[in-house]
């Protein structure tokens, strides 16, 4: 049977680069108690993901910061120190990356990024500038994974087939939602695992 896979998309948050608050905050906040119950009620994942829809940075410190004036400081810091919580690229799969352009591969992304921290994040990896066709920021968009609104952003916009896409994410709740569009994907744990699919689907070689 011909493999109809012929495009790979890619998350980038935890797949291409790290993003951890934890490696910030454990600087700010040595007990793990202390700093887990502030990431969980304070500086929140839902908090944060406002601005993966788009709101700014400004604005949402702002907000946080009337409502938790103790903690001014500590909510501050996780726009000025953001690129803290970044310590370098996932082991393995910019190589990946590199192959499948090599190969001439198209490539593309879906993430869930603010606009403003792209950019910067672009800066500091140039290979996420160059390495795609065409990338989906949910922050651009006002679309978040796993919302199926936000692939098909992506496939209209390039006029791709889902069939014939590869969609990559470290969350299972995303890559069920690329299937549910019609488009193949992988949970990524790790490069070698990932790798050993490419190559199973014949997108690497051996």
């Amino acid at each position: 049977m011909v493999n109809s896979i012929t495009t790979v998309v890619f998350d980038i948050g935890n797949v291409l680069i790290e993003w951890n608050p934890d490696h910030l905050y454990r600087k700010l906040i040595p007990d793990t108690r202390e700093r887990d119950v502030f990431l969980q009620t304070v500086c929140s994942m839902e908090w944060n993901i406002q601005q993966d829809l788009g709101r700014s940075w400004s604005q949402a410190v702002e907000i946080l910061v009337k409502e938790h004036p103790d903690k001014a400081d500590l909510i501050a810091a996780y726009s000025d120190r953001w690129h803290e919580m970044v310590p370098g690229e996932v082991p393995g799969t910019r190589q990946i990356l590199e192959e499948l352009k090599q190969d001439g591969t198209p490539l593309y992304a879906i993430t869930n990024f603010s606009a403003e921290k792209f950019s910067e994040a672009q800066d500091r990896f140039p290979f996420l500038k160059s390495g795609f066709r065409d990338i989906v920021v949910s922050a651009e968009e006002r679309l978040i994974k796993p919302d199926p609104k936000i692939y098909k952003v992506l496939l209209e916009r390039n006029g791709l087939e889902p069939a014939s896409c590869y969609f990559i994410d470290d969350s299972e709740r995303n890559a069920e939602a690329a299937r549910s569009v019609g488009m193949s994907a992988h949970h990524f744990k790790t490069a070698d695992l990932l790798r050993d699919d490419l190559v199973r689907l014949g997108l690497l070689k051996a």
